[in-house]
């Protein structure tokens, strides 16, 4: 049974970005109408997720606002977590991520021309990255970053320690706030396991109170980075010991 929902899963996906995609092809031609080919994305996620009954229970501690400047930082432990990302944030943001999405027909050519895409194999991407990133803060639009550097992480739901820098960064450097964000079930709904399986669960997430950077400088960096993952992942061991009690 998980077998065949997985196959509809797959078809969901695909089959709704295929009916977006030649409106959000239009959106991406101009730089002025790319937030509505972000929203088309978010469009994308929730019906997604309504498709394939998953609900979407999300905690506010923060609620960011839809036009804000932040900098979101999330652990990262399945690769549904890209998709949820666009669900569980209303606001106009780009993501940082493997340039390797660019090979994916159509969603590569969207992450290509709306997100920051990082090349692991070239020696300067990462400061390239880190570069666009900072001129995509300071023209007025968010960044979303898993700072763990990908799924890399042993013993889930343990992050992976340290974080990477990068985030802390930018976010000082532009002096925006750092919103942390807790992704609680992904890895339970899709495993990063070579059989790949989806599993029919809520998909929950909590926002947090944001971090300000005002007045911090690049000192500060490897405080931010502490303070970011004990932030997230202290909430990943509160899950972790009720279920267990």
């Amino acid at each position: 049974m998980r077998l065949l929902y997985t196959i509809w899963c797959a078809v969901v996906l695909v089959g709704l970005y295929l009916l977006l995609f030649p409106v959000q092809f239009i959106c991406l031609q101009r730089t002025a109408w790319k937030p509505m080919a972000h929203r088309i994305n978010r469009w994308w996620g929730k019906a997604f997720f309504a498709l394939v009954g998953i609900s979407v229970e999300i905690e506010h501690r923060f609620r960011p606002e839809s036009d804000g400047v932040y900098v979101f930082c999330a652990n990262h432990f399945s690769y549904l977590d890209i998709a949820a990302m666009g669900v569980v944030v209303d606001n106009y943001f780009a993501f940082v991520g493997k340039s390797e999405v660019k090979h994916i027909p159509l969603l590569g050519y969207m992450f290509a021309k709306l997100h920051v895409q990082v090349d692991r194999e070239q020696a300067n991407s990462r400061a390239y990255s880190l570069a666009k990133s900072i001129r995509t803060l300071a023209s007025g639009r968010s960044i979303m970053i898993f700072p763990e550097g990908g799924i890399v992480a042993k013993d889930i739901p343990q992050m992976r320690h340290p974080l990477k820098n990068g985030a802390f960064i930018m976010a000082i450097q532009q002096q925006v706030p750092i919103v942390p964000i807790t992704l609680l079930t992904n890895y339970q709904i899709l495993p990063d396991v070579p059989q790949i399986r989806m599993r029919r669960c809520p998909l929950r997430a909590v926002i947090h109170a944001p971090i300000a950077t005002t007045g911090l400088t690049q000192d500060d960096v490897e405080r931010l980075n502490e303070e970011t993952y004990r932030v997230i992942q202290e909430e990943l061991d509160s899950v972790r010991q009720r279920v267990n009690f």
